[in-house]
């Protein structure tokens, strides 16, 4: 094997550092180890238990001699590498200090790999981990684990050994409970472990669910602060200035459960380390605000707000800034909200957090908020308030530098005051762990999305994200697979943030009507039908003025067992003024019967008090088509959290792999090959035939030729009847072009077509003298077309659709982001509008749908395996009655970019 050129610094491997979130929700800072690392590490050995070195060293070690020290803190991260988890060092927090001076720092825990067998494929690495005695059991161990195995990935390494001593229960559990595959074996009183690297089904599943504890519990520890630390000018007219008298009287006028203190006022930085504060509001120019953050050690806040702006909008240097802030925060287990953030409030019954510049805050209620800019945080609190909604908890990250809506998505997963959750988005800095905690928390409870600017290409201030070449529609489908509930707008959120959080979802799509005009029931039924929704029975007619008696017999009528599985009512007087009479009956009827139930009667909108009975209110909009447009989002979104949603995709087994993929030699291959063209390639036939092979993808035979006796020769070794092809990409699917001839059934046939070929060729394409490739016919089928990208936001994308002008021309096109489900897969197949020629279409046979989509699952499950594949098209695929045959490739390989959701934890950087 040749030398493999990594996409990675190996002097120091930046892009391995990360802020973390331990189990109790604070923060830590995992990063290379340095040379200058020895005193730090020195002192973190010889804070170490007897029994805790004893464990890790097989001896009692109370210092580390000299030579050894030196070992340890001097790797070249390929063959030897080590992470530390670092802490601010004592005595950081002295006023004074220069923002960006080096701060020293104490090790709180090491992982470290040296590489045992640098065997192609086989490339092993003994791993060990120490971590600090006061951090013990808060899931240190587990993350450096990940970040060592991620960093031993990208190092070409496949497994880890280790030896561990069998007392050392904690350390075996990391190992045990990681998901990983994993072998042990007690010999001579040692445990040796051996853990295979490569990501399975449960390791993912355990990291998301530590992810999802850890990240829960840091939003708990803001959510949940009692006293409030303020700190910003006193009095003045700058913009720092105002915001602090705003978050003054914001307390003043509704306190909450919030103790506030106000520094300068009722503390001073002398006073702090004997308080007890557990959140931090700062409205300062950056420089105070680390230093304000600095100077919070010690006093037990667990994350600050900043109000004010001025970082990474401001150009490269405000990006440093930003980036300082995050690195001292996090280093002292605090998280961060904002830049120009309007704050934190949520409405606990006992345990109010008043945090926020809103002066009013909403009313208590059942649905969670999330806003990134602070403009749309004002429009969203006001639009609650104004409809009588009621809100649990309102965050507002500004330019999200850390807490972003993941994080509350997090948090509002399992707590208990939280029914809906609404998100207001400018950008999504990591779509695919978006995807992934929101289609796990609309398993459970509605989650409704704006996503602003999604049609454009504009950034908003302060907002770092990654670029994309991907199709403006991949967001829509990084959305729908999620589960979310797409709004365009404000007005749309909140409309159906009004039916989840006051209605029981409806258990079908069958609508029942009652208007007070024929009119009004006609749009009502288009409405209806816009809305994939169907109207059962005749609309209820209910005349403006209707006595009580008529009134009751049409809503029992409509309520009646088994009439419809949500009710849309209509009532707009024209004349006599608007009676409560209709609203009544009906809130009654709802309450009764638990059918889902929206309004639109003039004169109501929100959550009237008209449309109350009991615990039970019904939603109540300006216009019919609102109505129906937000009971069409709940019914789909009811009828997704019912459905199967499949289970990964899982190749059918090839002889002699285990897991259905060879994936170790992918691996190999892939490095083997970017070792000798490092700046990346286009592989030829033999070497994408031998890759796809590795995922059980046979590529059909081929022969290149330029001679009509080449060609010949050709046809005879593959065995006839033979297709013909020009070579060039842009004519090698072109019959009207000429570029292709099938079923060439003897030699003279071959070179008559041959002849016509080349002269063709000669005159469409540029020299050199053109190429053509002769391939044995393939069963007849339907030709379709199977690609994937490495995108650099949404990482691997793979896209489906059948092969022809008018297709590509349309952009029939499906999309789906690995990891797929069975489920996904198919609806990829199912969802482009020419799907039919695969099902019959005008008498035509039935092609294998089954075999596409074992072709489609396994691009899927290649394109998941190697972020090197920067793209991949199969074209065409011909899909038979029997099987489906990939006629020809093109693969091109380059250095692999991290992805935006990396199989390890880490907070935004």
């Amino acid at each position: 094997m040749g030398t493999v050129r990594l996409p990675y610094s190996t002097d120091y491997p930046v892009e391995w550092e990360a802020d973390v979130v331990l189990r109790d929700g604070s923060t830590t800072h995992v990063r290379p180890i340095r040379p200058d690392d020895a005193d730090s590490l020195q002192r973190f050995q010889m804070a170490q238990s007897e029994r805790s070195t004893y464990l890790r060293f097989f001896a009692a070690l109370q210092r580390i001699p000299d030579r050894l020290l030196t070992q340890l803190v001097t790797v070249d991260h390929v063959r030897r590498a080590a992470l530390v988890a670092v802490r601010p060092g004592a005595g950081q927090e002295a006023a004074g200090q220069e923002t960006g001076q080096e701060r020293e720092e104490d090790v709180v825990g090491v992982a470290r790999y040296d590489v045992i067998d640098d065997r192609p494929g086989r490339r092993t690495a003994e791993v060990a981990f120490n971590i600090a005695d006061e951090l013990q059991g808060q899931g240190l161990g587990s993350v450096l684990l990940e970040h060592i195995a991620a960093a031993a990935r990208e190092r070409g390494v496949h497994r880890f050994v280790a030896e561990v001593l069998p007392q050392n229960r904690a350390m075996l559990g990391v190992f045990r409970e990681a998901g990983y595959a994993v072998e042990q074996h007690l010999d001579d009183g040692v445990v040796t472990v051996s853990v295979d690297l490569d990501p399975t089904d449960r390791s993912r599943e355990v990291m998301a669910d530590r992810e999802h504890r850890t990240e829960a519990r840091s939003m708990q520890g803001l959510l949940s602060a009692r006293r409030v630390l303020l700190v910003g000018p006193a009095q003045g007219g700058t913009v720092d200035e105002l915001l602090a008298a705003r978050i003054r009287d914001a307390h003043a006028a509704d306190p909450g459960d919030t103790e506030l203190l106000v520094l300068g006022d009722d503390v001073t930085w002398a006073d702090l380390p004997g308080e007890e504060v557990d959140l931090a509001v700062v409205a300062a120019p950056p420089d105070e605000v680390i230093d304000t953050v600095l100077r919070l050690r010690g006093t037990g806040a667990r994350g600050v707000v900043v109000l004010s702006a001025g970082w990474a909008e401001a150009g490269p240097d405000g990006v440093a800034r930003r980036r300082e802030l995050l690195r001292t925060a996090h280093g002292q287990g605090m998280r961060v909200v904002g830049p120009a953030s309007y704050g934190l409030l949520t409405n606990v019954p006992g345990a109010s957090l008043r945090a926020s510049l809103a002066l009013d805050a909403p009313r208590p209620g059942r649905v969670g908020l999330f806003s990134q800019s602070a403009p749309a945080a004002v429009t969203a609190a006001a639009t609650v308030t104004r409809r009588g909604l009621g809100l649990s908890t309102l965050v507002s990250a500004g330019h999200r530098a850390d807490v972003s809506g993941n994080d509350v998505m997090q948090y509002w997963q399992d707590d208990p005051h939280t029914d809906v959750a609404c998100l207001y988005l400018e950008t999504l800095g990591n779509p695919r762990k978006f995807s992934r905690i929101a289609r796990r928390l609309a398993l459970v409870k509605p989650v409704i999305v704006v996503v602003a600017g999604r049609h454009g290409s504009v950034v908003p201030p302060g907002h770092t994200v990654r670029a994309t070449r991907a199709p403006r529609r991949m967001l829509d489908e990084v959305l729908r697979q999620s589960g979310v509930i797409r709004a365009e707008n404000t007005h749309q959120l909140m409309d159906v943030a009004q039916v989840l959080a006051h209605q029981p979802l409806p258990s079908g799509g069958r609508v029942g009507v009652l208007a007070s005009s024929p009119s009004l029931a006609a749009l009502v039924a288009d409405a209806v039908a816009a809305a994939g929704l169907r109207v059962v029975g005749p609309p209820e007619p209910l005349s403006a003025g209707a006595p009580d008696d008529e009134i009751a017999a049409a809503v029992d009528a409509l309520y009646a067992p088994g009439a419809c599985d949500a009710v849309v009512v209509v009532s707009v007087p024209v004349v006599l003024p608007r009676t409560d009479a209709i609203a009544r009956a009906v809130a009654e009827a709802a309450a009764r019967t638990g059918r889902t139930t929206v309004v639109s009667a003039l004169g109501l909108h929100g959550m009237p008090d008209e449309l109350a009975s009991g615990d039970v209110r019904i939603p109540a909009f300006s216009t019919p088509e609102d109505a129906v447009w937000a009971l069409g989002a709940v019914v789909r979104y009811a009828q997704w959290r019912t459905q199967d949603h499949g289970t990964p995709v899982r190749p059918a087994l090839q002889e002699g792999v285990s897991d259905g993929v060879a994936r170790a030699q992918a691996r190999t291959l892939v490095e083997t090959l970017l070792g000798a063209e490092p700046d990346g390639l286009v592989l030829d036939q033999a070497a994408a035939t031998e890759l796809l092979a590795c995922y059980g993808l046979t590529l059909w035979g081929s022969r290149s030729v330029r001679t009509v006796d080449e060609a010949v020769a050709a046809a005879e070794e593959l065995g006839w009847p033979v297709a013909l092809k020009i070579a060039a990409p842009a004519l090698r699917h072109r019959a009207d072009l000429g570029g292709v001839r099938l079923d060439i059934a003897d030699a003279e046939d071959l070179r008559e077509d041959a002849e016509r070929m080349l002269a063709a060729a000669s005159t469409l394409l540029p020299a050199p003298d053109p190429v053509l490739e002769v391939q044995a016919m393939a069963p007849t089928g339907v030709a379709c077309v199977v690609r994937s990208v490495e995108d650099e936001l949404f990482g691997p994308v793979v896209s489906f659709g059948l092969a022809g002008d008018a297709v590509d021309l349309l952009d029939d096109v499906t999309h789906g982001v690995p990891p797929l489900t069975d489920v996904d897969v198919a609806r990829m197949v199912r969802g482009v509008r020419a799907a039919p020629r695969l099902f019959g279409y005008q008498g035509a046979p039935a092609a294998d749908v089954a075999a596409l989509e074992d072709v489609l699952a396994r691009v899927s499950v290649m394109a998941e395996d190697l972020p090197e594949l920067a793209s991949l098209e199969l074209y065409p695929v011909a899909v038979a009655e029997q099987g489906a045959s990939v006629l020809h490739a093109r693969i091109r390989l380059r250095l692999a970019e991290r992805r935006t959701d990396a199989p390890r934890r880490a907070l935004p950087e």
